[in-house]
């Protein structure tokens, strides 16, 4: 009996013990991820921010705190990652360290909650081009449209999100009048509820959201995903083309496969590879472009120019396939077969009689007189000799000079078969007489 009555204390105190220590632990075991979000937003970033929130999925983490702290970036990779933030159903919240801005701010729109630390700002979305000008009204105008869904999902002032990309929208009050873009600071943000809170530390912040006793679970960027931001970037897509096309143009010139040939193949499979990572392009573009060099070299040996033409189809095309924008990729390629062209003119014209490399690529000897090279003999020992007609010259036709046949021009008249004639000059192969009058007649 002692024992039993034993046994059942110390079971009950083992459940009182268990019933306690999920109150003193980690918060009911919750989880929430903290995810960078940093520099510029690019097709690459997508495949990073894609993965962490499937992570965050399968662990059923409760939040998912982004670090911001971008200056924007393309427009079409802000578009798929603010629909990817909102479709989620784990609890989204943008921490803006330092500033949140253009696709940045649309970003943070489309997420739950939106934090600041002292100082940051939010805001300044107009869209701009490649070439750093605004853009044409059709991508304003669904620019506008995108930032103003993500302000009304969101439950925040759509009329705020319109000044942050439209300079027409006049608040004076928040120091944007007409002709300027808003920027909120992080007073301003909270102000106008386009902001929750304004922490200084992650720490402030999770306790403010109660999750200062969750397992904390930072997510990375792998090297392959750094690597693709990189790449992806707008500013580098056009540079490797050009390095690419370089490369390639300037092997054409050179004998075997060299550093040229290697240099260019090496830029356009950093090219793939990027865009491979970051999600952008399928098996099928590297596959076209791999069909497409094959032609490209079976135009060596074939001949017509067809297998040439739909090599260089096939190549534009695979890259089109990978870029994802069809606008900027047009604009990408065109930046590379310019600079491609103009370099290629430079090297040659400017630099091949002074560096040794494109000495062994460009022919720069040439064969003058001077050194002993003749195209064509010049009877020019022939001028003033005397011989006859051996066939009347009409005007053409030949004479016999100390027994040697030789095929000449009369100076324009005709000259009989047999009468005498002097050579008066030899250029090159060309041999003029005149006819010698006969004084015995």
């Amino acid at each position: 009996m002692k024992f039993r009555k034993l046994a059942i204390i110390l079971s009950f105190l083992s459940a009182l013990i268990l019933l306690v220590i999920p109150f003193k632990g980690n918060a009911n075991n919750e989880v929430v991820y903290i995810v960078p979000f940093e520099e510029t937003v690019e097709k690459g970033l997508f495949s990073f921010l894609s993965r962490a929130v499937q992570t965050a999925e399968e662990e059923n983490a409760s939040a998912i705190i982004f670090e911001v702290n971008t200056p924007g970036g393309e427009v079409d990779a802000a578009g798929k990652i603010g629909r990817m933030l909102s479709s989620t159903d784990i609890k989204t919240i943008s921490f803006v360290n330092k500033q949140a801005l253009s696709a940045g701010a649309y970003i943070s729109l489309n997420m739950d909650e939106i934090y600041m630390v002292p100082g940051a700002t939010m805001g300044s979305a107009a869209i701009i081009d490649q070439q750093g000008n605004t853009a044409d009204q059709k991508a304003v105008s669904a620019w506008l449209s995108a930032m103003t869904a993500a302000a009304e999902q969101s439950g925040r002032d759509p009329i705020i999100a319109q000044a942050m990309a439209d300079d027409s929208v006049d608040l004076p009050e928040l120091g944007a009048p007409e002709g300027k873009l808003l920027t909120l600071t992080a007073s301003q943000a909270l102000e106008v509820d386009y902001s929750e809170g304004t922490f200084e530390t992650r720490a402030e912040l999770l306790k403010h959201l109660g999750y200062e006793n969750a397992e904390i679970r930072m997510v990375e960027e792998s090297f392959a995903e750094k690597i693709a931001r990189l790449i992806t970037h707008p500013v580098i897509v056009p540079i490797l083309l050009s390095i690419g096309s370089l490369g390639l143009i300037l092997e054409l010139y050179s004998p075997g496969f060299g550093i040229p040939g290697f240099m260019g193949l090496s830029a356009l499979s950093l090219f793939f590879y990027g865009h491979l990572v970051a999600g952008l392009a399928g098996y099928e573009s590297l596959i076209l472009f791999i069909i497409g060099i094959g032609l490209i070299i079976a135009e060596i040996f074939l001949p017509g120019g067809i297998a040439g033409v739909l090599g260089v189809a096939a190549i534009i095309g695979s890259l089109f396939m990978a870029g994802g924008n069809v606008l900027h990729m047009g604009i990408s390629i065109l930046i590379a077969m310019v600079v491609a062209i103009v370099a290629s003119i430079l090297m040659v014209k400017v630099f091949g009689k002074k560096m040794k490399f494109f000495k062994k690529l460009i022919l720069s000897d040439s064969t003058h007189t001077e050194k002993g090279y003749i195209s064509n003999k010049t009877r020019s020992e022939l001028v003033g000799m005397e011989g006859y007609a051996l066939t009347g010259l009409r005007p053409s036709g030949t004479v016999v000079i100390e027994n040697e046949r030789i095929d000449v021009v009369s100076e324009g008249g005709f000259i009989l078969k047999d009468a005498k004639v002097r050579v008066v000059k030899a250029e090159g192969t060309r041999v003029v007489v005149r006819e010698i009058p006969n004084l015995n007649k």
